[in-house]
């Protein structure tokens, strides 16, 4: 056994065991909190933090298991699946989740406030949109290249 697989198998049983687990206890004692009348928030947030500990592990594992450990591209490649993923997985879905809040807020569903935040949801679909169309853009320019500018 290598260090680097006692290391990789470290981080899969923190990733897929201990945090949810942990986050699966703080979630149980935010309702026994809830239920007895203290203060629930903390608890309930350390256990979202614990799920998300144990998401980002596993999406590392998955950005860096593209290629061989020895393979000199990598730290480029895991990061090149990464900002594929944030380009084209998850500004898309974060805008349409904007645009549903815009037609909420619009429509004045729920805690009306004053000011125009519906226009800022909309600018905020818009930005997210825009950003993965460059995102896009620019790796179509880089896989397409002819090896510069002429």
């Amino acid at each position: 056994m290598s260090f680097y697989n006692g290391i990789l198998n470290l981080t899969s049983w923190l990733g897929n065991v201990i945090m949810p687990t942990i986050a699966g206890l703080l979630l149980a004692v935010a309702i026994v909190r809830f239920a007895k009348g203290y203060p629930w928030n903390y608890a309930m947030w350390a256990g979202v933090a614990a799920l998300c500990v144990s998401g980002l592990l596993r999406a590392m594992e998955t950005f860096s298991s593209q290629l061989a450990w020895n393979d000199p591209d990598l730290v480029w490649n895991t990061l090149l699946n990464l900002v594929n993923w944030v380009g084209n997985v998850f500004l898309p879905v974060y805008a349409g989740a904007q645009i549903a809040l815009a037609m909420v807020q619009y429509a004045g569903v729920g805690h009306w406030t004053p000011g125009n935040a519906w226009l800022r949801h909309l600018t905020a679909a818009a930005l997210c949109l825009m950003g993965s169309g460059l995102l896009r853009l620019a790796e179509f320019f880089v896989t397409n290249g002819t090896g510069g500018v002429s």
